[in-house]
């Protein structure tokens, strides 16, 4: 199934259910410091399972082990034998799509980012995690800030006992807000400086599958000019970690700064 044909249902299952959707979002009831709205059964359910089935073998992917993450992930879909994967990527940056987010959200301005520089597909194993972070601000140019991240979920049979479930936080990173990572499944939520998210450890063997994309837009979010890369933070329960990210943060953030560089621009999605 190409991009258009997926980026055109897509945008159809987000208008047929934009009240309840734009409900959802501009809601507080869950008291987490990010608008949210989630979308289950986003597409025909054998062409997830399709999607699924094609995410390449984990050998190929980035595999990123530190205190702050455990997952795979990969970005150069157009190198994918089959080209289902990039397809669906494609989709979710296609005008249709974001168009529709944006009557949804209510923020104008969205734009695409086709070399998926912090994007494209992840898979978490059992023992993977993500602590809770912030998105770095910006797009890899520094020119955009980040302002909504797509994540839809494709493996089969995932419950919320099997782990890797998706987490929104409160602004002081005390509460979270579990999200099963459900087959299937779409979550849209805004970033910004404050929005913290994170992904509980993978309890099961399951192959825990994701496609992710980000969109961007010239104006900032906070109507003023601010830049930071990705920061963690540790659970609540992490001491350590919390007292060790600020100083982690710090160290990466003055870095990024200074000298321009960053790890992520190997990685990108090749654009001809």
């Amino acid at each position: 199934m190409n991009s258009d044909i997926l980026s055109k249902i897509i945008a159809d299952n987000l208008d047929s259910n934009s009240v309840k959707l734009a409900k959802q979002f501009f809601s507080n009831d869950t008291h987490v410091s990010a608008n949210f709205f989630i979308l289950d059964n986003l597409l025909p359910k054998e062409v997830c399972l399709d999607i699924y089935k094609n995410f390449p073998n984990k050998d190929i992917y980035n595999y990123r082990d530190t205190f702050r993450e455990r997952k795979f992930d990969y970005a150069k879909l157009n190198t994918l034998d089959n080209p289902l994967v990039d397809n669906i990527a494609n989709a979710f940056q296609s005008d249709t799509v974001i168009k529709a987010v944006e009557r949804i959200t209510k923020i104008n301005g969205l734009e695409s980012d086709p070399t998926l520089y912090a994007g494209g597909i992840s898979r978490m194993d059992i023992g993977h995690f993500l602590n809770p972070h912030i998105d770095n601000s910006h797009e890899l140019t520094k020119t955009k800030y980040r302002r909504i991240n797509t994540l839809f979920y494709v493996t089969p049979g995932v419950k919320e006992s099997d782990g890797g479930n998706f987490e929104l936080w409160d602004s002081k990173v005390k509460n979270p807000l579990k999200i099963p990572s459900m087959f299937n499944r779409l979550v849209v939520m805004e970033t910004n400086k404050y929005s913290w998210h994170s992904v509980d450890h993978v309890q099961s063997n399951i192959n825990r599958c994701c496609v992710s994309n980000y969109y961007f837009s010239e104006g900032s979010p906070e109507k003023y000019d601010y830049f930071h890369v990705t920061s963690f933070n540790g659970r609540p329960n992490e001491k350590f970690k919390r007292f060790y990210s600020v100083i982690d943060n710090f160290l990466r953030n003055s870095f990024k700064q200074t000298t321009g560089y960053s790890r992520g621009k190997s990685l990108i999605r090749d654009i001809k």
